[in-house]
């Protein structure tokens, strides 16, 4: 039996963890419960230590963010398996098992994602995972049941287990050993694309990342950001690209990076032209700030390809999802 550890990162979320820390109490058995606090200045510590006495705090003084804060909790928890879980996580009953069994069947599985359905419409997928995720061959991320911002209602056409690219951060379940040996999540993340970057590791590494359809669980998503705030805009594309410089062959990167640089400016066009010029301007900024970050990522690159050399390629559609989406009128994965 493994040893399963639950690490839900919080700041400022008081109300979050009052709504949704029961489920997880109720449905979670099997696993020891940890709230590392990353500094918050609400009640949620008060919160923890008066209503849910029975978890586990970590308390950090500062807000570190999503990266370092996780590296610096799981740093402090011992087990075999970690579950990462976003605060606004809704957990159902005998959600776990289907993730242990793959991990106990499959010793080269590294992670694993249940299927992620939304706290707002429960009928449907929910952004940040939905039914697991994929890149193309330029970079942009996707989901089963979830591409750009179009979302399929659940009709059970996700209910299988595979092999995918990518886990959501909302609800990763690693493999302690995995999580340590690859580093964690690059700190300079900050937020946002960090679990995409760890998982394109994991497959470096010759491990796998699976999906569960037969593990479920709610996620409100948007707690912090909402999904088309300037910040978040900013994070995603900066980081989208140096993950690309950190990842591709350097044939790849010759030909993908313009093309990309070229399509982000079209995006911030597109922004413009919808009346949004705070979105627009965070994508330039986040075109400067991977040009500040260029030498710190290429030595990133020189250190991964050295001991990671190539990366299966299985897992990436290799069209464009832009093409499929926007042109072919096909907005579904099924």
């Amino acid at each position: 039996m493994m040893d399963v550890s639950i690490v839900i990162l919080n700041f400022n979320g008081e109300s979050l963890l009052r709504q949704f820390l029961p489920s997880v109490m109720k449905h979670s058995g099997e696993a020891t419960i940890y709230v590392a606090d990353n500094g918050s200045t609400d009640q949620s510590v008060a919160l923890l230590e008066h209503e849910f006495p029975t978890v586990r705090t970590i308390k950090f003084s500062t807000n570190y963010g999503f990266c370092k804060g996780y590296n610096e909790a799981l740093n402090r928890v011992r087990s075999d398996l970690y579950i990462l879980l976003n605060s606004d996580v809704e957990v159902t009953g005998g959600w776990l098992s289907p993730i242990i069994r793959l991990f106990e069947a499959n010793a080269d599985i590294d992670a694993v994602q249940p299927k992620i359905r939304s706290s707002r419409e429960p009928g449907k997928f929910e952004y940040a995972g939905a039914g697991g995720g994929f890149i193309d061959s330029l970079g942009y991320p996707f989901c089963r049941g979830r591409i750009f911002n179009r979302i399929e209602s659940d009709r059970g056409q996700y209910d299988d287990e595979c092999e995918v690219f990518w886990a959501s951060g909302a609800c990763m379940a690693i493999k302690a050993d995995a999580f340590l040996r690859l580093g964690g999540f690059d700190e300079d993340f900050f937020a946002h694309m960090e679990e995409i970057d760890l998982c394109w590791k994991i497959q470096r590494s010759g491990k796998k990342v699976f999906y569960t359809g037969r593990s479920i669980v709610y996620h409100l998503g948007a707690g912090t950001l909402t999904y088309n705030h300037p910040r978040k805009t900013y994070l995603n594309f900066r980081n989208n690209l140096s993950m690309l410089i950190k990842h591709l062959n350097s044939g790849e990167l010759i030909v993908k990076i313009p093309v990309r640089l070229v399509l982000d400016w079209l995006a911030a066009f597109i922004f413009v032209l919808k009346g949004d010029p705070s979105n627009a301007l965070a994508v330039l900024k986040a075109h400067g700030a991977v040009l500040s970050l260029l030498g710190n990522n290429l030595h990133k690159r020189k250190a991964l390809r050295r001991k990671y050399p190539r990366y299966p390629k299985r897992n990436i559609y290799p069209g464009l999802i832009l093409l499929k989406y926007y042109f072919k009128r096909n907005r579904s994965n099924d």
